[in-house]
């Protein structure tokens, strides 16, 4: 079991930037590849980027590449997604996901959630 809290959320300008972060608790958080989603009103969760368990391999939505830098740190059991250049359309409620397997795009490949955190960029 994984236990997964995200903060670092909150309102900020257009071109502004936020940290999230992701703290893990219980089992080896090293062992787990983590990915960032985020889920707006009335629209589909959608990832927005991913870390192998090692760190060495990063992927990214089209949408936040360039914008958006998502890293870890296994001696801290916390993984981060720095937003830079944030837009209005950013704005979502933003969740982490951890699981075993290996680094994916898809939700249904993350067996552990944290409850999210909101992100809101006015224009």
């Amino acid at each position: 079991q994984v236990q997964l809290v995200e903060s670092g959320g909150g309102l900020v300008q257009a071109g502004g930037s936020l940290r999230l972060s992701c703290a893990a608790s219980g089992r080896t958080f090293s062992w787990y590849a983590v990915g960032w989603f985020r889920q707006a009103p009335g629209k589909e969760r959608e990832f927005v980027a991913g870390i192998r368990w090692s760190g060495g391999s990063t992927d990214y939505a089209d949408s936040v590449k360039g914008r958006f830098t998502i890293s870890r740190d296994n001696t801290k059991n916390t993984a981060y997604l720095q937003m830079n250049s944030l837009k209005p359309e950013d704005t979502a409620v933003y969740s982490c996901a951890a699981d075993q397997r290996r680094l994916s795009r898809s939700p249904d490949a993350y067996g552990y959630w944290g409850q999210g955190t909101q992100v809101t960029v006015s224009s």
